[in-house]
């Protein structure tokens, strides 16, 4: 169901066993599934707040909880921790925990709406930048505003032309071009300024 790695348990005794806790696990769950807001969160847990409701994975020295309700979102997700310099990332990947794009018998305003929540925004919010739908025109041109990060940025083109119009394309072939209606010689936080070359979604 899920699939935690080597790295990733011997991160987790790590954590577990500066807590100097005898018997504690730890406990993955879904917040907002099906949304896309979904998001996982992990948690120390001792074997008295156990719900009754979880599934156990035993792993190397310890216990990894799934929360009962979170598992049908977390089927096919895999856990990693990829060591770096600064010490290492533990990475989630959980395909399902946001649902699925809406079919064609949804709108065209909520497919799209859909594929910004769900993919563009938290790609661009480690930039502080956020995109929101503004209108789309029988045509099919989607007008978008960005703000936060995005806004001003000297990147804001690369950005919406390589990945934000691109992504969108994919997932909803009915759009014919996508704009941004953002005044961006106002911008207030930039990500990058104008005469920096760096693009803000990669």
């Amino acid at each position: 169901m899920i699939d935690i790695s080597e790295r990733a348990q011997q991160h987790f005794l790590r954590l577990l066993s500066s807590q100097g806790i005898e018997s504690l696990g730890i406990r993955l769950s879904v917040t907002q599934p099906g949304t896309p807001a979904a998001n996982c969160e992990l948690e120390f847990c001792e074997l008295a707040e156990l719900r009754g409701n979880e599934w156990t994975v035993e792993c190397n020295g310890f216990d990894f909880h799934i929360d009962g309700p979170s598992a049908p979102w977390l089927d096919g997700a895999t856990i990693d921790y990829e060591p770096n310099i600064t010490g290492g990332q533990l990475n989630i990947r959980a395909p399902r925990i946001k649902g699925e794009l809406p079919g064609l018998e949804a709108g065209l305003v909520e497919r799209v709406q859909y594929v910004l929540e769900a993919e563009i925004n938290p790609k661009i919010a480690s930039h502080g930048g956020r995109v929101s739908l503004l209108e789309i025109d029988a045509q099919g041109v989607v007008v978008l505003q960005f703000g936060g990060g995005c806004h001003g940025c000297g990147m804001v083109d690369v950005t919406l032309k390589q990945g934000v119009e691109k992504t969108l394309r994919e997932r909803v072939p009915e759009i014919t071009e996508v704009r941004d209606a953002t005044d961006h010689t106002d911008g207030a936080n930039p990500y990058y300024s104008r005469a920096e070359g760096h693009s803000a979604l990669s």
